[in-house]
Order: structure tokens, then sequence, then C-alpha cells
């Protein structure tokens, strides 16, 4: 009797150890962020529909006026960013082809941006393609080798990217220091990418630039939570917000918290449902989507994703979600198939480790292990150390009987949940 009295306390004790340690480990406080969540404007958009306005205006006024041209492109792609209507995003390339062929593709600047256009387009060796032409024309070289460490990172073209990092060293530079961060989290050093990125801040204060500022915070944002640092990624996002007040990346990077740390569901919803009213992009929908499979609900899910692939069905996105249609197929068995031929486009277009970890888990979805396990050896292990390639590549090991591969990938995968969220945590624990 004594002893299941001392059990009762302790197991008491340790419910209540627990409790507490929930209620210090809670982060987001909607207090924090309501005011930008209410906000009826947005100044930035107000600001570049005006640029826009003037500069048309100017345009119509001048029309071999060449360099409005290039004004009105660069405000149509803050438009972009501002609200993620893809058609923005056509109407840079259509002023930019035009700025190109009035100055008989000569001039590096409109040609750079025309390749930064189509990066934003996943239409990446188009820009590779404009990228050496710039270099070739030999004005500005920094600038160009800066695109091309872009283009040849997003291909996969991993030496050169480096070659080109090399001959942009500047430890003053915002443009190289952000590289430099991206180059160490491709390696995997996601620590020493955070303080390159960090180095880039204090520049960006320094300059007092908002651009800049409102650019980094929200980077160190999404770093710090890969690295399991997610007070200092709320904290982050909270100071993009105030910069940026609209900033749907933060405020969507604020819902992932409530979504994936706190398991919150109600209020990442809230906070979904508020940001894509005025920032409206196909991503929203699968993160509804990831939401509803976490609270079991189906017939949900299906919803959202039924409301994604209509909005892809509806607008021209072109390659962009690619890579989201092919994970969305090859969990299915009746559209596996169709997961296995997109990843063979992105193979083709873009041969990345992440393109191979497409094509590799659309055969284990088809059923084909040994081949996927093949593909994974030769084109993902060691290459990538993006946490889902990982879970991937531990899920193969296991389907071909490789045992001993899976615990060491499970025991980082284990450190990664918080960036792969509570749905797959569940996978990896029963791994």
């Amino acid at each position: 009797m004594k002893t299941t009295k001392t059990l009762s306390i302790i197991f008491f004790t340790a419910l209540l150890m627990l409790s507490c340690n929930q209620k210090t480990n809670k982060i987001i406080a909607p207090n924090d962020y309501n005011k930008y969540l209410e906000i009826k404007d947005n100044k930035s958009k107000d600001f570049t529909l005006n640029e826009i306005n003037f500069w048309q205006k100017k345009y119509d006024k001048a029309p071999n006026q060449t360099s409005f041209l290039s004004l009105l492109a660069s405000n149509y792609s803050n438009l972009f960013e501002n609200t993620g209507n893809v058609k923005y995003l056509y109407k840079v390339e259509e002023l930019l082809l035009q700025v190109n062929q009035e100055y008989n593709h000569n001039e590096v600047g409109p040609i750079r941006s025309l390749a930064r256009n189509y990066i934003s387009q996943h239409r990446f060796k188009e820009a590779l393609v404009l990228a050496n032409k710039a270099l070739a024309i030999g004005e500005g070289m920094k600038e160009t080798q800066k695109l091309l460490f872009d283009v040849n990172m997003e291909l996969g073209n991993y030496a050169t990217a480096n070659k080109n990092l090399k001959a942009i060293t500047d430890k003053n530079d915002f443009d190289y220091l952000i590289r430099v961060s991206k180059w160490n989290d491709h390696l995997g050093d996601i620590n020493t990418a955070i303080s390159f990125m960090e180095k880039a801040k204090d520049i960006a204060i320094v300059n007092d630039s908002k651009y800049l500022k409102v650019w980094s915070y929200s980077n160190l944002g999404d770093m710090n939570g890969h690295a399991g640092n997610i007070q200092k990624s709320y904290d982050y996002y909270l100071k993009t917000l105030e910069l940026e007040p609209n900033n749907s990346y933060a405020l969507k990077g604020i819902a992932w918290i409530a979504f994936s740390h706190e398991k919150n569901t109600i209020e990442a919803t809230r906070i979904i449902d508020i940001i894509s009213k005025t920032h409206n992009t196909p991503d929203f929908y699968l993160l509804k989507a990831q939401i509803a499979e976490y609270e079991n609900n189906q017939a949900l899910k299906n919803e959202n994703l039924a409301a994604y692939f209509n909005m892809l069905s509806t607008i021209n996105y072109g390659a962009m979600y690619n890579k989201y249609n092919t994970l969305i197929y090859a969990d299915d068995k009746n559209t596996a198939t169709k997961a296995l031929e997109i990843a063979k486009i992105e193979v083709e277009q873009r041969p990345t480790p992440d393109s191979y970890d497409l094509l590799s888990w659309s055969y284990y979805n088809l059923g084909e292990s040994k081949k996927a396990l093949e593909i994974a050896e030769k084109f993902v292990v060691g290459k990538s150390f993006e946490p889902k390639l990982n879970y991937h590549l531990a899920t193969i090991y296991k389907a071909n009987n490789r045992i001993k591969k899976v615990a060491p990938i499970k025991e980082e995968l284990l450190k990664s949940t918080f960036e792969l969220g509570p749905n797959l945590e569940k996978k990896i624990i029963n791994l």
C-alpha cells in the first residue's frame, strides 16, 4: 500500500513536471503578432502600385526611354513578392524581354534580371544560358558571378558554384555573405550558415537598409527553425514584421511554429486563413492539408488538396510546384505513376540530389525498392543533408532490409522534427 502511494506521488510529480515543461516551452503569443494580422491596408503594395502608375505614365509619354521599362519590371517584381500573384512574375518577364530586345541583348543588367525572373519560374537551364551570356559580355563580373552561383546551386552544379563563390570573395559584402551562408547550409553546417547570415544582418543594420534587414531577419527566422532554435526563429519573424507588417513569409513561419512546435492547429489555421486572403498561393492549402492530416480529418485533408490542385489548374505556375506534386502523387498508389513522370522531368531539368530523391521515392512508392535504393545511393547519399531526403533514405533502407543503416539516420531525424512537422515525426518514430 505504501509502495503504491509512493508510485502515485512519483507519477503525479512526473506529470506535473511535464506540464511545467510544456508551459515553459510555449513560445508564440497572439498578442505579439495579432496587430499584423489585423492590418487592413498594405503600405508596401500601395507604394509599389503608385510607382508602377508613375513609371507607366512616364513611359507612355516617352516610349523611347527603355530605362522606364526596367523600372516598371522591378516594381512588378516587388508586387509579385508582396502578393504571391504569379501574373506579376510573367509581367516582369514580358517587360524584360522587351528591354533586352531594345538593347539588342547587349546590356548585362537586363540580361541578369531576366535570368533571375527565370529562376523564380524554375526555368533554371534558361537562366544559366542568360547568366553565361552576361559573363561573355564581361561587364559587372562580380554581379554575374553571384548570379552564376545562384543558378548553379539550383542546378546541382556544386563544384562550379563553389568557383563562382570564390570569384566574389568580399567579407564586407552582404551578397557574398548570404551566399557563403547558403553554401555552408548545403554542406550541412547550419551553425556556420547562421553565423554568416548574422554577419550579413549586421551589414544590413549598419547600412540601415530596410529591404536587406527584412531579407536577413526572415531568413534567420527560417534558418534558426531548421537548427532547432525555435525561440530565436520566432523572435526574428517578429523583427521582420516590425519592419514589414504584411510580410507573409514571417507570418507563415509563425503559423508553422504554432503547428509543428506547439501542436496548436487552431491557431495555425487562424493565421493561415487570414494571410492567405491577401497573399493567396497554393502552398497554404498544402499546409492546411498537413494540419488536417495531423487531426486525423481525412475529408478536410482531401478538401484542401483538391483546392490546391484546382488552383494549379486555373493558374499557370509552370514547374514551380513540381516537387510538391510529386510528393503528393507518390503517396497515393493510384497516382504514383504520375509522380514518376514528374520526377523524371525534374531530374532532366534540374539534376540535384533533391530531384533524384523525388525519382527514388517515386520508384519506392511503386514497389520498386531495389531501384529506389540504387538511385538514392548513387545520387543522394552524402550529397544532401535535407531531413526529408534522409527520411526517404531511411525508409528505403528499411524496405531493403538494411536495418543497420536506418538507426543513425533515425537518430538525426529525431533532431529535425520541428522542420519535418508532426506527421513525419510519427513516421520517424516508427522507422
